[in-house]
């Protein structure tokens, strides 16, 4: 009999950062709106490398304090835009990577271990040098699972419930593939035993179809437009920088020296296939349905599926938007369904499904007050109840 997880509706609290900061503040405002599972974003007062490790320890305690006045929980702790915004793990300097590892990364994992709630972040990037030569790229794929892992060991140690990196959508920011997810969560099982997940989100599908690899009739077109129009230039995702160079090379050329040079062309990109995505990979739902039960956090917005904007989920948005409540829940579904894969950790009994609003900075509070509470009412007719198994809600919605 297939095991289902449960299901809990929670709430990212960046979208008051630098708004509502305190912790009983912003757990009273979440308890309005009839949300009691919080996720909180190191980008409201809660990084380490900005606040310090002293006034963190204060904030877990007033965390605590709260939590038993309002009777609300933080489930899981998020890296915010500062460690978004570095190639961090994936710097090219040593000193960098061990810093992020040890006295952000580890320190997250404490606060979350005193917290007993879990831990996902994103803090890497691998720069341009990097992708262009495969060699490189391995060496840092491969030192990133290795961080990965010593941080998923120091997390199982520490007694966390799991601990995950977001799922992205550009080249430079792994994973960003379906495939990729699942060879880094095997990758990272080759070298431990402690899990280690993904967490998905339902805006991060917006990249990849704009980085499939062209076909050789593709390049020929665009190979004739460039002339026709003058331009140097492909309007198409080609990878490495030496097929655009081939390409420019092959626009001032003889038509007939067209076909080596798409040769060549498909030669050069075929030598960095982690540079380009299938069309698949710009899905959420087929991404729900291959790592659904990989991810014990699912990061929700409305999107137009043209850009990651976290929308809220309210009529207007919802009009123009990809993302729907049942499609979720039926696409997670399909993954439990499916017979476990060998080599990945073990599907999450739990999966809080966070709402990840990003308030505008001239945006009124009322206005954000509003599209909340919109969105949370919104969700909870999929939702009514949290902690309820995931067969049940799709029964429920069937009956």
């Amino acid at each position: 009999m297939k095991e289902f997880p449960k299901i809990y509706l929670a709430i990212d609290n960046c979208v008051v950062s630098k708004r509502i900061t305190k912790p009983l503040e912003w757990m009273e405002y979440f308890k309005d709106l009839g949300v009691y599972y919080i996720e909180a974003s190191a980008d409201n007062e809660l990084d380490p490398f900005y606040m310090g490790m002293d006034y963190i320890k204060d904030w877990r305690d007033e965390v605590k304090r709260a939590s038993k006045i309002t009777g609300q929980k933080i489930v899981n702790l998020y890296s915010g835009h500062g460690t978004y915004s570095t190639l961090g793990l994936g710097h090219t300097d040593v000193r960098v990577k061990d810093h992020m590892l040890h006295n952000w990364l580890k320190e997250m994992v404490n606060t979350a271990a005193e917290l007993d709630c879990g831990l996902g972040f994103f803090c890497h990037a691998f720069p341009q040098k990097i992708l262009q030569e495969p060699d490189l790229f391995q060496n840092s794929w491969d030192d990133l699972i290795s961080r990965f892992s010593l941080i998923a060991d120091y997390a199982k140690d520490k007694g966390l419930r799991d601990i995950g990196v977001e799922q992205m959508y550009s080249p430079h920011q792994v994973p960003w593939t379906i495939e990729q997810g699942k060879t880094m969560i095997s990758d990272i099982q080759k070298q431990t035993k402690a899990p280690f997940y993904i967490t998905i989100d339902t805006g991060h599908q917006t990249g990849q179809r704009k980085h499939i690899m062209p076909t050789e009739e593709k390049i020929a077109k665009e190979l004739d437009f460039c002339r026709k129009n003058s331009l140097d230039s492909p309007r198409i995702w080609l990878g490495p920088r030496k097929a655009y160079q081939l390409f420019r090379s092959a626009v001032k050329s003889p038509t007939e020296e067209e076909k080596d040079y798409i040769k060549q062309i498909v030669i050069s990109m075929n030598h960095t296939p982690y540079m380009f995505a299938l069309y698949s990979d710009g899905d959420t739902y087929k991404w729900l349905e291959e790592l659904g039960g990989s991810s014990p956090i699912v990061h929700l917005q409305q999107t137009d599926g043209k850009s990651s904007s976290h929308w809220a989920f309210t009529k207007d948005k919802n009009s123009a938007g990809t993302i729907h409540p049942e499609k979720v829940l039926e696409s997670i579904y399909k993954f439990y369904t499916k017979e476990h894969i060998q080599g990945s950790a073990e599907p999450v009994k739990e999966i809080f499904l966070t709402l990840e609003m990003f308030g505008g900075t001239a945006e009124f509070q009322q206005d954000i007050d509003d599209k909340l509470k919109e969105t949370v009412n919104y969700w909870r007719k999929y939702i009514p109840e949290d902690g309820l198994k995931l067969d049940k809600l799709i029964n429920m919605r069937k009956n």
